[in-house]
């Protein structure tokens, strides 16, 4: 508290004098708040951030037990996933000024006799175009069909009022996860060029189509035989170093030799 001596002190003073005032200020309650601003800043504030990426995959709740590594062939897609780079960075699509990610995709079991010439295809992130889907949206649209002509019914059962959010939500958690249902299951390979960005798109692409049923895995010795032979059958490279490490590499290399120059 501030506290004012207007006492002025003993003794006589001549006429006219200026009257002086004595304050003092109690900075005690001030230094209590300051403490408990820090403490609760402190207690509120995340002072690191996680750098991990948390994917929400569907669950096996509603399939049993035995048949939850069993997939028919009919039913299967497995997607390779792929970045392509300039020098260390991502390449940049000039029109789109997108990301460029290739998928590479096989339906049923690899052919690894090469007796089709759709032993492996090639497609891309595009979405919707004209209100269409075009690349590998639909591709899987086309193998989600029956789940997708019940989803869209009933988001317009939605969009007229029929039913409400929460009706609709779990009508369609339902609908994806009808055994009735021709439904696809999908494998999703990332590459080892592959970004964040090229896998995030992969699984939006599972929860616009609906897919119920997928799982992350790494490419196998099958997928690479898969490539090499596209790539020889197509003049491309797709199997090359991988550009983040050789990146790496590359840099330290620069700094040593920077260092020696530095030193001689």
């Amino acid at each position: 508290m501030a506290q004012i001596d207007t006492s002025g002190g003993g003794g006589k003073k001549k006429k006219g004098a200026q009257k002086k005032m004595a304050i003092h200020v109690d900075f005690t309650p001030m230094v209590d708040m300051n403490m408990l601003l820090i403490t609760f800043f402190m207690l509120c504030t995340t002072m690191i951030k996680s750098q991990t990426l948390q994917i929400v995959l569907p669950t096996n709740e509603d399939v049993k037990k035995e048949q939850q590594s069993q997939a028919k062939q009919s039913e299967a897609i497995t997607l390779i996933l792929d970045t392509e780079y300039n020098g260390d960075k991502p390449a940049v699509d000039a029109n789109t000024g997108k990301t460029v990610h290739n998928i590479y995709y096989y339906e049923g079991i690899a052919d690894t006799t090469f007796s089709t010439p759709n032993y492996l295809r090639k497609e891309e992130f595009i979405g919707n175009q004209n209100r269409e889907a075009q690349g590998i949206r639909k591709i899987l649209r086309g193998k989600n069909m029956q789940v997708m002509e019940e989803y869209e019914k009933l988001k317009t059962q939605w969009k007229n009022k029929e039913i409400t959010k929460d009706e609709f939500d779990a009508a369609a958690k339902k609908n994806a996860a009808d055994s009735l249902k021709t439904r696809p299951v999908v494998v999703i390979k990332p590459g080892p060029n592959t970004t964040y960005e090229g896998l995030i798109n992969a699984i939006d692409e599972m929860n616009i189509n609906q897919i119920s049923r997928y799982s992350i895995e790494l490419p196998t010795h099958t997928d690479t035989v898969l490539l090499r032979r596209y790539e020889q059958d197509h003049g491309q490279t797709i199997i090359r170093p991988t550009v983040r490490a050789k990146a790496r590499t590359t840099a330290a290399a620069a700094a040593t030799d920077a260092e020696a120059s530095t030193n001689s």
